[in-house]
C-alpha cells in the first residue's frame, strides 16, 4: 500500500515535471520572438531618431538661409501682407510671421 502510494506521487510529480518543461519551453520561444521584436524596435527608433535629427538640421539650414536672403534683399513696403503662422527654430511653439508683399 505504501508503495502504491508512492508510485502515485512519483507519477504525478513526474506529469508535473513535464508540464512545466512544456511551459519553459513555451517561454523560451516567446522570449526569444519578444527579444527579436525588441531589437528591431529599437533599430527602427535609432533610425527614426537620426531621421528626426537631419530634419531638424534641414530645417534650421533653410530658416538660416531665409533670414540671410531677408537681411540681404531690399523690402519695399506696401500696405498689402500675409500672416502665418509656423514654428519657432528654438521651440515647437507656433509663431506669428508676417511677409511682406514686393
Amino acid at each position: 500500500e505504501k508503495n502504491v502510494k508512492l508510485l502515485d506521487k512519483m507519477t504525478m510529480l513526474q506529469q508535473q515535471n513535464e508540464e512545466l518543461r512544456a511551459r519553459i519551453e513555451k517561454n523560451t520561444v516567446i522570449t526569444r520572438q519578444l527579444s527579436e521584436e525588441n531589437a528591431n524596435l529599437q533599430e527602427y527608433v535609432e533610425k527614426e531618431m537620426e531621421e528626426k535629427k537631419k530634419l531638424s538640421k534641414t530645417k534650421e539650414e533653410l530658416l538660416w538661409k531665409l533670414q540671410e536672403e531677408d537681411a540681404t534683399s531690399p523690402v519695399k513696403l506696401q500696405s498689402s501682407s500675409s500672416t502665418f503662422y509656423g514654428c519657432s527654430s528654438r521651440n515647437s511653439s507656433p509663431v506669428k510671421v508676417r511677409t511682406l508683399r514686393q
